[in-house]
């Protein structure tokens, strides 16, 4: 990259702004389900086009990265993330079209996989400027953010604001506050002076031990964090009896408990290491789960909830670090990393889901607790990985 230094705040103008987006959309859900006509399983698989989406653009990220830099990348997943919620206003709002509306999903889906790995890696680059830990507080920027983007997605529905409108606004001041932001970003793919040509294929980061198991430990606490998000509320109504407004109270104690680990994180990091805080949170986020599922009171289902989001705060940031730990590789390495992390976002609710039908909401989520053994297995990939100085480089 550029010998220039991106400040902190352009980075997190960038996290929070896809936090905001990606909350708007998730707030108008009902909307599309009634605008469309759509039953409950036709519109699970029509959401399914945004995580399609970003399947397929995550692999590809780190190659154009590599070869347009950050900057350009990010602006490009903004541009097309923003069209494809224009597109699913337009199907919801005007046409009543699904197949309009899948391909404006898609885009969505698309343009959110470049900017997350972007972010990502705008966000290392930084972390490395300043060496000190702040890709978990970048996190917390995006669940800020999200909160923000819940909360006025709750106030346009309350004016019964139409779909298009609402995204297509929002969309457009998150392009035009990406857009700034990317100004000062750094202009030129992640690779230091001197070392012109030693940059690796981004495709040859699979083969990479190390970087396949910070992706399984990614995978893990992705799981831990995804389930939450999609199933505590149901489990907390289905499996203690809970009211569905206290089912919804759960969940926003589990966001807010992550959110504190994550803003409270990098000192415990730079003081204790990236393995052993990340075996400490595996270990807090699988006890936290059994409080959750176990037979208890409420105390104990407080508290349950609270470790699980405590636990499950760091584990997808740090893996974000670890893995652009070499700036030479940054990209390829947060491609592969976030690709194994998003399948995890794909494939964990359906078959929490389908776990659920077999044997309840509630107990399915001893799958989270159990995840956290390969996790603690994996943390030690997670060291910080020695870069090889440019003037040593091939000799």
């Amino acid at each position: 990259m550029s010998g220039s230094s991106t400040g902190v705040r352009p980075v997190v103008v960038v996290f929070v702004v896809n936090g905001v987006l990606m909350a708007s959309l998730f707030s108008r859900v009902p909307d599309v389900r009634r605008g469309l006509d759509l039953a409950n399983g036709p519109l699970g698989l029509l959401l399914l086009c945004a995580a399609v989406g970003s399947v397929l653009s995550l692999p590809t990220a780190g190659r154009l990265i590599q070869g347009l830099g950050v900057a350009t990348v990010l602006r490009a997943g903004a541009l097309t993330g923003v069209l494809g919620l224009v597109v699913l206003g337009v199907a919801v709002d005007l046409t009543g079209s699904v197949p309009l509306a899948a391909a404006g999903l898609l885009a969505v889906g698309v343009g959110i996989g470049l900017w997350d790995v972007a972010m990502n890696a705008e966000g290392a680059e930084v972390e490395r400027d300043r060496a000190r830990t702040l890709m978990p507080r970048l996190h917390a920027g995006f669940s800020l953010g999200s909160v923000a983007g819940a909360l006025l997605g709750a106030g346009v529905l309350w004016v019964d604001l139409p779909v298009l409108p609402h995204l297509g606004v929002v969309g457009a001041l998150a392009l035009i506050a990406s857009w700034r932001a990317t100004a000062v970003f750094h202009e030129a793919p992640a690779a230091p002076a001197g070392a012109a040509g030693v940059v690796p294929p981004a495709l040859g980061a699979w083969t990479e031990p190390r970087t396949l198991v910070i992706g399984l430990m990614v995978l893990c606490f992705a799981v831990a964090e995804g389930s939450a998000n999609d199933w505590l509320s149901l489990a907390l109504i289905d499996g203690h009896g809970a009211a569905d407004a206290v089912g919804v109270a759960g969940f926003a104690l589990f966001v807010a408990a992550m959110t504190v680990g994550r803003v409270l994180g990098p000192p415990v990091l730079d003081r204790w290491g990236r393995p052993r805080v990340l075996a400490a949170g595996a270990a807090t986020a699988g006890v936290g789960v059994l409080l959750v599922v176990l037979p208890g009171s409420t105390v104990v289902v407080v508290v349950g909830i609270v470790l699980w989001g405590l636990g499950a705060a760091l584990g997808f940031p740090v893996g974000m670090s670890a893995a652009a730990d070499d700036p030479r590789h940054a990209a390829a390495r947060l491609s592969v990393v976030s690709t194994i992390g998003y399948a995890a976002f794909l494939a964990g609710p359906p078959l929490l889901g389908w776990l659920g039908d077999a044997v309840g909401t509630l107990e399915a989520l001893l799958l989270v607790a159990a995840l956290m053994g390969p996790a603690l297995l994996t943390v030690l990939a997670a060291r910080p990985e020695p870069v090889v100085p440019p003037e040593r480089v091939g000799r």
